[in-house]
């Protein structure tokens, strides 16, 4: 299945995703706890598809979003947060991410949104 990296500042968030998506057989490759660290990551692992929180410390997620479309416009990457503002999504859109999940995270919306990317 698909190599993926998952970005997050807590760590059983991390946890919690990585077993979702490793579960459906998919390779968590990496993570990272802070943008900074999710562009160094992305640069190195160059994942299939990459989840990303969106508050986080040094680099938020949006910023981050940001820097890896610059590196690689064909990136994938799922955005997830709690904060599920309208205009904290259009954002995201907006900087290139190509879905959004709203926390608490349901593991079938988070597959969901990882199979309709990986069809692509």
């Amino acid at each position: 299945m698909a190599k993926i990296m998952v970005v997050d500042d807590a760590a059983f968030m991390r946890m919690f995703m990585k077993d979702i998506l490793e579960t459906a057989g998919h390779q968590v490759v990496c993570e990272a706890s802070n943008g900074r660290e999710a562009i160094e990551k992305y640069v190195t692992f160059r994942p299939d598809l990459v989840t990303m929180d969106i508050t986080m410390p040094d680099i938020d997620g949006i910023e981050a979003l940001k820097l890896i479309m610059e590196r690689d416009p064909a990136a994938q990457v799922i955005m997830c947060s709690a904060m599920g503002h309208r205009e904290m999504i259009l954002e995201a859109i907006r900087s290139g991410a190509k879905d959004f999940v709203v926390k608490p995270l349901q593991g079938s919306r988070v597959l969901d949104a990882v199979d309709r990317l990986l069809e692509v």
